[in-house]
């Protein structure tokens, strides 16, 4: 294994999107602290499968919409750091971890809002304003956001728009941590074919053809299509793109 390897914390990293990002950033030759909710044997395979790939990984229960136990789950991280890496600091964050909800604007109930609004923007901004005196400097910081704060779909009114306060908060925090040499970029998926949100396009075959003749390529995204540019801007050579939006869609709704 890689003993001196740059160090990933990926959010939400046993299934989907956060799932391959891990692999491929262990691919990249790095190591991997990942987190899980509910699914602990899923986040093991990952933390397994990481280890086959050469790389050191760990897997940390985290309940993002718990914004009151971030000061406690940075404490596991570190003695994940000291006891498993061997140092007190990590390089790169990549807030993935969310949920899925399809809710008309007539239904959203104030329990939605706060639920959406802890999970997708308070917890975030939150876990990154303590998690950045843990990080390496010369780092990166990748947000994962929505194509829909671009082109609107019914029914994502709350999730689109947490997702465009991640947007903003984004170029704050790459104007503010740049002096570290830390990036921070937002990732936008279009239409991506995993478990999220109940699994609505993997279950629904009208609706993956729909939404995937609306893409330029002709078709909806695969988790690989999105793990590797989270790979890329964790990456040396994306060391100059900073402040970003970089919508990963297939060219839907052009």
């Amino acid at each position: 294994m890689t003993t001196n390897a740059k160090i990933a914390l990926v959010t939400g990293g046993s299934r989907g999107l956060g799932k391959d990002a891990a692999l491929q950033l262990a691919a990249q030759g790095k190591d991997v602290i990942l987190t899980y909710h509910s699914q602990k044997e899923a986040a093991a395979e990952v933390v397994s499968a990481i280890k086959a790939l050469g790389q050191r990984a760990a897997a940390l229960h985290f309940d993002l919409s718990d914004v009151h136990s971030i000061g406690t789950f940075l404490e596991q991280v570190a003695q994940s750091l000291a006891f498993t890496f061997g140092t007190d600091k990590f390089d790169h964050l990549v807030n993935n971890a969310g949920i899925g909800a399809t809710i008309p604007i007539a239904q959203v109930t104030e329990e939605d809002f706060d639920r959406l609004l802890n999970i997708h923007f308070k917890g975030v901004y939150f876990l990154t304003q303590k998690a950045l005196p843990m990080m390496n400097d010369n780092g990166s910081i990748v947000n994962l956001s929505t194509g829909t704060t671009r082109f609107c779909v019914p029914g994502y009114s709350v999730y689109a728009s947490m997702k465009g306060a991640i947007e903003t908060f984004t170029k704050y925090l790459a104007k503010e941590v740049g002096s570290r040499g830390i990036t921070a970029n937002v990732l936008a998926p279009g239409p991506v074919e995993t478990d999220f949100n109940n699994a609505a396009i993997r279950s629904r075959p009208e609706m993956k053809q729909m939404l995937g003749n609306m893409t330029a390529l002709g078709r909806v995204g695969q988790a690989g299509d999105i793990g590797k540019i989270v790979a890329f801007l964790c990456s040396d050579d994306a060391r100059w793109i900073n402040g970003q939006r970089i919508e990963a869609s297939g060219g839907i709704n052009l």
